[in-house]
């Protein structure tokens, strides 16, 4: 069964078209019109090896905030869409990520009840045109859509474009552990029966 979702969400504020394959190669076409949250896309979709195909047209003369939350949402809604009802998938993925002096942790339960801690400070306010305060917006939106818990940790970093980047890769790197199949799991993995 191919775990393919097509989102568009159209508001004053953002107009986003999102096609997510959970199980593919890693390749990416992405356009938000913000740099730095581009790469930080692309960055997720290859190193989680989803195919992603996004197209975001914000109102970024105001600031980065609508379309980079938006994205979350989409993204996110997106997720839960392609993984449907969960049966037979790990549920739970974690991954340190080191990147040059950097070290940062994320841990993923597709349980279906949305919780988000982020346990990080950055250096400065932007890295590009994105400001670094919505790196903690876009996490929590996909959190919170895609019915996921999701923690974000900052073990240690000087240079802020490194810990984001890590963030983001160790995100893709947990929810692809996540949302592995395994052969071993009948239904869904849970002594209640549902998730």
């Amino acid at each position: 069964m191919e775990r393919i979702a097509s989102i568009v969400r159209k508001t004053k504020e953002t107009d986003i078209a999102l096609r997510l394959n959970m199980d593919g190669t890693g390749i990416a076409k992405i356009d938000t019109g913000i740099g730095f949250f581009n790469h930080m896309l692309e960055g997720f979709a290859r190193h989680g090896l989803f195919d992603m195909d996004m197209k975001c047209a914000g109102d970024t003369w105001v600031d980065c905030h609508h379309s980079i939350e938006d994205c979350g949402i989409v993204l996110g809604t997106a997720i839960r869409e392609a993984i449907g009802n969960k049966a037979g998938i790990r549920r739970y993925g974690s991954c340190i990520l080191p990147m040059d002096e950097s070290l940062v942790m994320c841990a993923v339960d597709l349980c279906g009840r949305p919780y988000f801690v982020f346990d990080a400070e950055f250096k400065g306010e932007k890295c590009g045109q994105m400001d670094t305060q919505m790196v903690r917006e876009f996490f929590y939106a996909v959190s919170y859509t895609a019915g996921m818990n999701l923690h974000i940790k900052k073990f240690y970093g000087e240079n802020d474009h490194h810990v984001i980047e890590a963030m983001f890769k160790a995100f893709a790197k947990a929810l692809d552990g996540a949302a592995m199949p395994d052969p071993r799991i009948s239904g869904v993995l849970s002594t209640k029966g549902t998730i």
